[in-house]
């Protein structure tokens, strides 16, 4: 059997995220400012958009940045939005703005992940944070929903494993149905098939915000740490890489845990 695969015409692309944003013809048509017969003639392939519809119709679909490349070239256009790894030269600026967020939570653990939530970068408290993992699971690329879930990873140590595995679930769900990445979906599957203990399923903590913060306790040997966790992402940006970078930080909800992290800093600052 021939091994090459014929690229997926553009009213194919255009019908699939079209269908996942659950909006009919009509409703598309409107949104984008065109008349239903073109926009079915378009998924048809009777007619060939040009590149300002593409980009009009992927932007009132939500469709992602990466996946936006996807359609230009499928409408027989150049992309129009870079793919650079972090590391690039010419993402130096933004890698070194990246760093300074993660710099400045400190004492308080902070990093940050690509689009498969694997770890591209953290200040010096998440370390500690990590001690005793099983090394198997640092081995890069590091994958933080693994370090979370996983048995032999941080899950036996979270006291409100039930709840905080139902928010990175949750997260999860949103971020395939915005991208529709298979590797994501997959991973969802895998992490569903660790085994979880009964009495994970509590406590459920107060303070949990949908969307903007979740509680997180942590038992770590100098006592419980208790944290809120809050998620930002690139407001504005014109580089897939950035726009898939996720910055995650963890604040200190009572006394002790803030004392507990000055304390490790203070310790990592000391001379021999």
């Amino acid at each position: 059997m021939d091994s090459r695969v014929a690229p997926r015409p553009f009213g194919e692309h255009l019908r699939h995220w079209r269908l996942r944003r659950r909006m009919s013809q009509l409703e598309l048509a409107h949104e984008a400012e065109v008349s239903t017969r073109h926009l079915s003639f378009v998924e048809t392939g009777r007619s060939v958009p040009s590149r300002e519809m593409v980009l009009r119709l992927a932007e009132r679909l939500a469709v992602p940045l990466r996946e936006r490349n996807a359609l230009l070239v499928a409408a027989g256009y150049a992309p129009m939005y870079r793919e650079r790894p972090l590391d690039d030269p010419a993402l130096a600026a933004a890698r070194e703005a990246v760093q300074r967020i993660l710099r400045s939570q400190e004492p308080y653990p902070a990093l940050a992940v690509d689009r498969h939530w694997n770890l591209v970068a953290s200040n010096s408290m998440i370390r500690h944070l990590l001690a005793g993992i099983d090394p198997a699971l640092l081995q890069p690329p590091v994958n933080v929903l693994r370090l979370s879930l996983h048995p032999q990873g941080l899950a036996p140590r979270i006291v409100n494993l039930g709840q905080w595995r139902h928010h990175l679930f949750e997260r999860l769900r949103q971020q395939v149905q915005v991208t529709a990445d298979d590797y994501l979906q997959q991973l969802e599957q895998e992490l569903r098939a660790y085994p979880v203990a009964p009495e994970a399923e509590a406590p459920r903590l107060p303070g949990e915000v949908l969307g903007v913060a979740m509680p997180l306790q942590l038992r770590s040997p100098g006592g419980v740490l208790c944290f809120i966790s809050t998620v930002t992402v690139f407001g504005t940006p014109l580089d897939v890489t950035l726009q898939e970078i996720a910055l995650e930080t963890f604040f200190p909800v009572d006394a002790a845990t803030a004392d507990a992290l000055r304390r490790i800093a203070a310790a990592d600052a000391a001379p021999g």
